[in-house]
Parts: structure tokens; sequence; C-alpha cells
């Protein structure tokens, strides 16, 4: 569906992916940068969601803290395998980390001998990025299904926009928005999640199960029910959003 979504209502709880939605996608995944009028829609939308908002990325939570620094969200990080709620409590996942370990360094050594592969390690999941080296996108998928074979079936291999990631396959992020809609200040609202990879739709079919409303960002087909263009496009949906909540409007439901 291509339809744009209406503004937000107080009566939402909002869930954002990080990079391609709230951030434009950069050549390598520390290139990405944060500016204050993004920290500051972020800070105001929170405080008029009355703290029902949360990020749900494929970056680890101590990455996104750095990123976002002095703002401190709910967070979902590494797909849902981390979880800081409202309360700052942490969750985190059964450990993985002899399976990561088993993988790790021969896949670096494997990456080293292919210029233009990046090797993001990120706690209890691992990805390799082709963006600098399209040409590669068979050789890396390839050596990225050896490595799933290999690690058994506690893992699953997710390919995304120019990357291919091993996670843990007991971790998704609709399952880290389920788990954010038990508790408070989520629960008994209505939720809504942008995102813009092949990631999000485990998200998206998370809230189309709760009777939400779930936006893809950019093209390609998807689950989610309405579309937005890309990350500037969600600011100023956001920006919209934010007069919106502190206007005190009655916002139309968002499903035609």
């Amino acid at each position: 569906m291509s339809l744009r979504p209406a503004p937000l209502g107080p009566g939402h709880a909002l869930f954002l992916d990080v990079d391609g939605t709230l951030l434009s996608i950069a050549a390598r995944p520390q290139d990405v940068r944060v500016d204050s009028a993004l920290r500051s829609l972020l800070t105001r939308l929170h405080a008029a969601l009355g703290g029902a908002l949360a990020l749900v990325s494929g970056r680890s939570i101590a990455e996104i803290d750095q990123l976002f620094e002095p703002l401190v969200l709910p967070l979902a990080g590494q797909h849902g395998y981390e979880r800081r709620d409202a309360a700052h409590r942490m969750h985190r996942g059964t450990d993985v980390s002899a399976a990561m370990d088993s993988i790790l360094a021969p896949l670096r050594k494997w990456s080293s001998r292919h210029p233009g592969l990046l090797v993001e390690q990120k706690g209890a999941s691992v990805a390799l990025h082709f963006r600098l080296a399209p040409q590669l996108s068979d050789v890396a998928r390839e050596e990225m299904e050896a490595l799933a074979w290999q690690i058994g079936p506690e893992y699953e291999l997710m390919a995304g926009k120019m990357v291919y990631e091993l996670k843990p396959a007991s971790t998704d992020k609709g399952r880290a928005i389920l788990a954010f809609m038990r508790e408070a200040p989520f629960a008994g609202r209505v939720p809504v999640f942008l995102g813009d990879d092949v990631t999000d739709e485990f998200g998206f079919g998370a809230i189309e199960a709760l009777a939400g409303h779930s936006i893809k960002v950019g093209p390609g087909p998807t689950l989610a029910r309405w579309r937005l263009a890309s990350a500037g496009d969600v600011r100023g949906w956001l920006n919209a959003s934010l007069d919106a909540l502190k206007g005190g409007e009655r916002i139309p439901t968002l499903r035609p």
C-alpha cells in the first residue's frame, strides 16, 4: 500500500527502526551521524507520547546510545536480543557467545581477502556488508550460508539492504515490540512501527496482529499498510505528529 499515514495521536505507541528509517543509510555503519534537531524531535515526541516511544534496531544498545547521546530511550537492540524497557531494566536472550566465537575469526580472515566487504560484530549477531563492493553479493551470501550451516539452528541468516546477517533465531523485532506492548507505558495503546528493511517485516507482522499501524519506508514489497518515501519524509511526518500532539488535535484513524 502506498498511502501516506495521518499524524500520530495521543493514544499511540511509537516504535522506530534506526538505519534507513530515522537515518539515511551510509556506506559504512560507523559513518552515520545523528544531528541535534533529530535528538530534540525524539525527546519531545517521547514526552508527548507519555514515554511510549522506543527504538528497535539491528544495532547494539551500546551503539545506539552512543549515536543518540545524551538521549536515553527505551530500546531493542540486535533485533530484540537485548532490550531496555521504559523503567531502564535490561532484558537479554540466552548466551550464544560460544557459537559466535566459533565463526567470527574465520569470517574476518575470509573477508580480508575480499576488499570492500565489511564485517560488523554486534555482540550476539554478526553482519557482512557489501555496499562498498556490490559485485560480491553472491560471494558474500555463499560464505554466510556456509557459516549458518556450521553454526546450527540457534542462528538464522537474514538478507538486508546490501548486507547478510547471522542473528539468534529466538529473537526478532516483532517479538521485541510485543514485549514492550505488555509493559507500561506502551500497554493499552495502539502501536505504530516504522521500518525500511526485510528484518522490519517481523515488526510489521506483530503490529498487524495487534491491530496497529505498520509503515514501510522506501520502496519494495511489504506487509505494511502505509508508506513513507525516505528518512527525510519520516522526519517530516514525525514533526507533523509532534505538532498534532502538542495541539491536542483529534487524529483520524490511520486505516483507510
